[in-house]
């Protein structure tokens, strides 16, 4: 028997905000529009927009490839590679990355999931801007949460950037708690992007352009 769709439940309270207020619009446009070439359309929008609101929030089902393996690393979150370039990453692992970069649109699940196993050694929240989430500025000024991951291959520092439309951003981080990759790791509001900062002698498996799903799409491989 299939399953109901998983909705992330850090998400209820916008979805039921959402609700109410289109319900309230609803009975509104029944009571005070008779016209139903007028009224009928703007219900059917109000009910379209309850079950788009509940659809973005959902947390997919996927298989992480060969769980054990240490070495690879998978996509956050779902979206578009915008960035693969050598950058000094300066907020906590101070030397020369790789860093990767993966924007999501309006329409891609915006729930993300830990890239690698490993043990969280930083996690920090920075409150700021709101500006689009493609920006080259948009990872230093707006509202965004740093985590690292560590294991016996190395460290993979990322960050969840909220974008023009996000007003907040959930991680689950905890320094010293182990977790594990394909595990959900948090939620971006609406528009948003994942900077993703790997060692230089990582293997690099995607180019930007490419399309990525969270838990499925290999990024890249740690050295041994």
């Amino acid at each position: 028997m299939k399953k109901w769709i998983t909705i992330d439940r850090d998400s209820y309270g916008t979805i039921i905000g959402s609700w109410a207020v289109c319900a309230v619009l609803i009975i509104l446009t029944s009571n005070f529009i008779h016209n139903l070439w007028i009224s009928i359309p703007i219900c059917v929008i109000l009910v379209s927009f309850i079950l788009f609101i509940t659809w973005f929030f959902r947390v997919p089902k996927r298989e992480t490839p060969t769980p054990n393996d240490n070495r690879l690393v998978t996509s956050v979150a779902d979206g578009k590679v915008v960035i693969v370039e050598k950058v000094f990453e300066k907020e906590f692992l101070c030397r020369e990355c790789i860093q990767i970069s993966v924007y999501m649109n309006f329409f891609d699940v915006h729930c993300n999931f830990w890239p690698i196993n490993g043990e969280v050694n930083y996690y920090q929240y920075h409150p700021g801007k709101y500006i689009l989430a493609f920006h080259p500025k948009s990872s230093e000024l707006n509202e965004h949460s740093s985590s690292c991951l560590k294991n016996e291959h190395g460290e993979v520092f990322f960050k969840q950037i909220a974008g023009t439309f996000a007003r907040r951003i959930v991680c689950y981080s905890e320094p010293g708690h182990v977790e594990y990759r394909g595990e959900q790791c948090g939620v971006i509001k609406f528009g948003s992007r994942i900077d993703l900062f790997l060692p230089l002698d990582a293997e690099i498996k995607v180019k930007v352009g490419d399309k990525v799903k969270a838990v499925e799409s290999v990024l890249a491989i740690l050295p041994e």
